[in-house]
């Protein structure tokens, strides 16, 4: 597709808009020009071989989402003129309309802290972005879990987040920095006395800035890779060289049943973690196999009742829509057998065919569209009627249907980390490799520090990481 902009260079907003609509630019035989009027609306014109849409947006319709400067609010509706003009050329508006952003409960939650009402909100979420009454419900659900998980952190609590690289395999559809463990043994053990070291830089830079952890996570990969004495070492430096008496929320990311042991439970329990992820992405064991996940849905029961007998753990399972072999009927199999085992928190995501995936390069029988709602729309159902309500969400590019990720919780049992680390609440400062530490200054400016993605990159690079930690801001 060509796009041509006149007026302004907002290149990547309409890029962006025309990618959530259409998909891959370069196969779409069409032609996108976006206009920045004299009086300050923007028209775009949509031309197909076929025919020629158009649409137009004025700064006063954005009422109550006007952003601050002349370019936010040219920018803003530069994209929704495209968006207008794309989506008059089909039968069937995207659910999330106008919204392309990853954290869509930020944009009411911002509205709410300014006093517009919650019936306000949801009205502006329909009429001006165009969601559909059931995600503009959502948003509104989350945006208030966000409010509520805001009003509870103290201006000088910080979340923590361990990152740990390794993984007994690659799944077909992942792309996060993961290593098989398989492949190098070798850099496992060394890995974890450098995180060591790394966690005893973080302890003294929070002391030195005054800081408190209230939620620490371990994530990865998979952190149940590690043996139980390199977990105990992990956790035992921790404890060590960080002040956790103020750590309401303790999470470690078990997520392969094949990692999981009664030996690395209890090094859990003893180290104070209270909440572990069971994360079967389906109990089908067909789907289970061409996924890449060498286990079966009886080894998730298995791994469940270990977490269940091991301590008070609040445990959370994920499940995926659009797993390939899968089918509606399929996956609310999937999510009855879940259900079964009440856990305290269900994610629900949306599959995405993420750049550097197997799958990416490998499209196998995914169902489609039409079949990924449908698998969504029973989810939603299934679960409030079992209690659990929405608390946080999100969304990725290149998602099947534009859909979206959503963490469903009993009540009270909410994961605060989820929401502190997607609403941007607080600061998280994060070790281990691939971690992204996120500074928040007083005028809510957001900057990233990213750890080295790799494990021998960060093994390489230790001694600088070391350095650049004590010297952050946070």
């Amino acid at each position: 597709m060509t796009i041509l902009l006149v007026g302004h260079d907002h290149r990547y907003a309409v890029e962006q808009m025309a990618l959530m609509l259409l998909g891959d630019l370069k196969a779409v035989d069409a032609a996108l020009t976006v206009t920045l009027l004299d009086d300050g609306s923007a028209r775009a014109d949509y031309v197909t071989p076929d025919s020629a849409y158009s649409g137009v947006a004025t700064a006063q319709e954005l009422g109550v989402d006007t952003p601050d400067t002349k370019q936010g609010i040219a920018q803003r509706l530069c994209k929704l003129a495209a968006y207008r003009a794309i989506t008059a050329s089909t039968d069937a508006p995207p659910v999330w309309g106008a919204l392309s952003g990853v954290r869509p409960a930020k944009l009411p939650s911002k509205w709410l802290r300014r006093g517009v009402s919650p019936a306000a909100a949801r009205a502006q979420l329909t009429e001006l972005y165009q969601l559909s009454p059931a995600r503009a419900d959502l948003t509104m659900t989350c945006a208030q879990a966000s409010l509520s998980a805001a009003a509870s952190l103290a201006p000088d609590e910080i979340s923590l987040y361990l990152g740990i690289p390794f993984c007994p395999s690659r799944c077909v559809y992942c792309s996060f920095i993961s290593a098989a463990v398989g492949q190098c043994l070798p850099l496992v053990s060394p890995f974890v006395d450098a995180l060591c070291r790394e966690i005893a830089a973080a302890g003294d830079l929070l002391r030195r800035r005054g800081k408190a952890v209230r939620t620490v996570y371990m994530g990865g990969g998979t952190p149940t890779t590690l043996s139980p004495e390199q977990l105990d070492a992990v956790l035992t430096a921790l404890q060590a060289h960080i002040d956790l008496s103020r750590c309401t929320e303790f999470t470690v990311e078990a997520g392969r049943p094949d990692t999981i042991t009664p030996e690395k439970l209890a090094v859990l329990a003893a180290h104070g973690v209270g909440r572990v992820s069971v994360n079967p992405q389906s109990m089908d064991d067909r789907v289970l196999e061409r996924m890449g996940r060498p286990h079966t849905g009886e080894d998730i029961r298995r791994a469940y009742a270990q977490v269940r007998a091991a301590g008070p753990f609040a445990v959370n399972m994920d499940l995926i829509a659009g797993l390939p072999g899968d089918s509606p009927d399929g996956f609310a199999r999937s999510l009855r057998e879940v259900l079964a085992l009440s856990p305290e928190n269900i994610t629900v995501h949306t599959l995405a065919l993420k750049k550097g995936s197997f799958l990416t390069e490998h499209p196998d029988e995914l169902p489609t569209d039409r079949q990924v709602e449908s698998m969504l729309d029973g989810a939603w159902a299934a679960l409030a009627q079992e209690g659990y309500a929405p608390y946080y969400l999100y969304r990725q590019k290149y998602m099947s249907g534009s859909f979206e990720n959503v963490g469903w919780a009993k009540e009270g049992t909410e994961s605060l980390y989820n929401i502190v680390m997607m609403e941007e609440l607080h600061p998280v400062l994060a070790l281990g490799g691939g971690g992204v530490t996120k500074v928040i200054d007083s005028d809510g400016k957001l900057t990233r520090f990213a750890n080295p993605k790799y494990p021998k990159e960060y093994l390489d690079r230790i001694d600088d990481i070391l350095r650049e930690k004590q010297a952050l801001s946070i």
